[in-house]
């Protein structure tokens, strides 16, 4: 630490990550949990996880595709499943309905962040991002598209709207303090923030970061309040400071959609990449991996 009690931002050793994983189709919700790096594989439909010799085991298999996850404070694993608009909640080893999102979220779930008390605030698509990427193009729809609501989803499974008039939320964290969420607005090509209210609602919404042509997926924070953003559109994972600094930047070998922080010390930073988001592609040849580096700041807050 400096002597102003922050962690040393020096580049890391290595700006460019090693490959742990292969032979996924598309990965995504990294969470670093009793020793594992836990994911989703969307094609494979199922919730695998890792140890750091980059042995794989499934730890849930399902009918829908998985995407976020999370767990209660009495351990049980929540899991967003996306085609259903849903989230899970493992109980006596199966997982079964916790929460119905498909009041307030279109088209498909995606990431998830939970806090302290069991409560989670869940992302979705709002549109065929597919569709409209392939009969639009990129430029078209960043400009272009549909809006959609972040959802609450509370303990005892009631479901609420966070926030309404998201661009694709996606990726979220909540600081170590409890007190703010930052979330990705994909399609805003930014990070937003809130304050997290007493009961859970969130105010105050701001600009926590332009990125400018950087498309951010997962996220995760670390100890200095910076956040790891994935970048969807390029073979990267990239540290900003709010305001939009960019700090550091670690190369991967494909497009990056996903980031955490874990490992025993909290410094290694895992990285999922695939060929293309496009199911079409994704979901036809097992290009996904996890990739990994260590760095010089632990990870924070959750997940």
């Amino acid at each position: 630490r400096d002597p102003d009690g922050d962690w040393s931002s020096d580049v890391c050793s290595s700006d460019l990550a090693t490959v742990l994983v292969e032979g996924l189709y598309f990965g995504e919700g990294p969470r670093w949990h009793e020793g594992r790096l836990w994911f989703s594989d969307f094609y494979d439909h199922a919730v695998k996880s890792t140890d750091l010799a980059g042995n794989v085991r499934i730890e849930h298999q399902l009918d829908d595709q998985p995407s976020g996850l999370g767990w209660l404070p009495n351990g049980q694993l929540l899991v967003v499943s996306m085609k259903s608009l849903a989230v899970l909640k493992e109980e006596n080893g199966a997982l079964i309905p916790h929460a119905d999102l498909s009041q307030y979220a279109k088209h498909l779930c995606n990431d998830m962040v939970v806090d302290g008390t069991g409560r989670a605030y869940v992302g979705n698509f709002g549109f065929d991002l597919d569709e409209h990427m392939a009969t639009r193009g990129v430029e078209a729809v960043i400009t272009d598209h549909p809006t959609t609501n972040l959802v609450r989803v509370e303990t005892d499974g009631s479901v609420h709207v966070a926030s309404a008039d998201m661009h694709f939320p996606n990726g979220s964290v909540i600081t170590a303090d409890g007190k703010t969420l930052i979330i990705a607005e994909t399609l805003a090509m930014r990070l937003s923030a809130f304050d997290i209210d007493a009961d859970g609602q969130l105010s105050n919404r701001r600009v926590w970061a332009e990125l400018g042509m950087y498309a951010p997926d997962g996220i995760c924070l670390d100890a200095n309040n910076n956040v790891w953003v994935a970048n969807a559109l390029a073979h990267e994972c990239v540290l900003f400071a709010q305001g939009g600094e960019r700090l550091q930047t670690i190369e991967t070998s494909q497009n990056c959609y996903a980031c955490m922080l874990g490992g025993d010390d909290g410094r290694d930073l895992f990285m999922i990449t695939a060929k293309d988001s496009n199911h079409a592609v994704v979901s036809a040849e097992r290009t996904g991996k996890i990739e990994t580096t260590r760095v010089e700041v632990p990870g924070a807050g959750r997940p």
